[in-house]
């Protein structure tokens, strides 16, 4: 199998949010099958690279499916010994030498999508992008995601994708990532309100915040009562105003920078309860 498939392998899991261990061989000593550096990926369907096969890659794929089954699993260190008198689990290995093999857990970054590329939605967009993490830009406005506006954020971190949708802006939740934080601050009311309520009805999204005064959420919240049949305990899963409440500028960056702060504490919140 080729070098590169376990990095090959590692672009196509991101990209299907699927969690992986990479397993690196660190350090070699006396004889084995590889070198130092040498890498694999393991999913639980799958293996791509090799370590060196034998017990090593056996019992380094057994470590790694232990911890995709523990969202808290940190970094770990095997230390294994090719020696016929070691003690083995998937067949002896008698090359002689002394492995350590590191296993990095791979999780699935975190998930944003911005429903509305104004002037707020686009300052928020650049920290944003500066930050390992999925991009989801959402405007009915063409103009607002013309490549010639947002050359600003080329040169992030985030991997940025762009829904250029006419109408019906809501049709894009359905296709978001499960535990995608969503955040409504589009140029039409209609549309915000539209949103929220599509918004309220996938179970598996992660925050959803909503840009505004408090006029516009007491009107909300009886449209989605009244015109939504929703439920009190669901409406309140929206989080209005956003950001941190003790940042009152009104300039759009520094609304942005506000935002920003209170989603990266919300990404260190589920992280540290993993």
């Amino acid at each position: 199998m080729p070098d590169g498939a376990w990095l090959d392998a590692i672009v196509r899991l991101r990209t299907a949010r699927e969690p992986a261990v990479l397993v690196t061989l660190a350090t070699v000593r006396g004889h084995a099958p590889r070198r130092a550096g040498a890498k694999m990926v393991v999913s639980a369907g799958g293996t791509w690279g090799s370590i060196g096969g034998g017990n090593v890659e056996a019992l380094a794929i057994d470590h790694a499916r232990a911890q995709l089954a523990d969202p808290s699993a940190q970094p770990e260190v095997l230390t294994c010994e090719l020696s016929e008198r070691a003690p083995s689990e998937h067949g002896a290995q008698c090359c002689g030498g002394k492995v350590t093999v590191l296993l990095d857990p791979l999780r699935p970054v975190p998930a944003v999508a911005i429903f509305g590329v104004g002037h707020i939605g686009l300052e928020l967009a650049r920290i944003l992008t500066r930050h390992d993490l999925e991009l989801h830009l959402i405007d009915t406005r063409p103009q607002m995601l013309a490549e010639s506006r947002l050359g600003v954020l080329a040169d992030g971190a985030a991997t940025v994708h762009l829904h250029r949708i006419s109408v019906l802006p809501e049709s894009v939740i359905a296709e978001l990532p499960a535990g995608s934080h969503v955040l409504i601050m589009t140029h039409d009311h209609a549309e915000d309100v539209a949103l929220c309520d599509v918004a309220l009805r996938r179970a598996d999204l992660g925050s959803i915040g909503l840009i505004g005064s408090s006029g516009k959420w007491a009107n909300f919240r009886r449209r989605l009562a009244e015109d939504g049949g929703l439920d009190e305990a669901t409406i309140s899963r929206i989080r209005t105003p956003i950001g941190l409440p003790d940042i009152n500028g009104k300039e759009p960056a520094t609304i942005a920078v506000s935002v920003a702060a209170d989603l990266l504490r919300t990404f260190e919140s589920e992280e540290a309860r993993r």
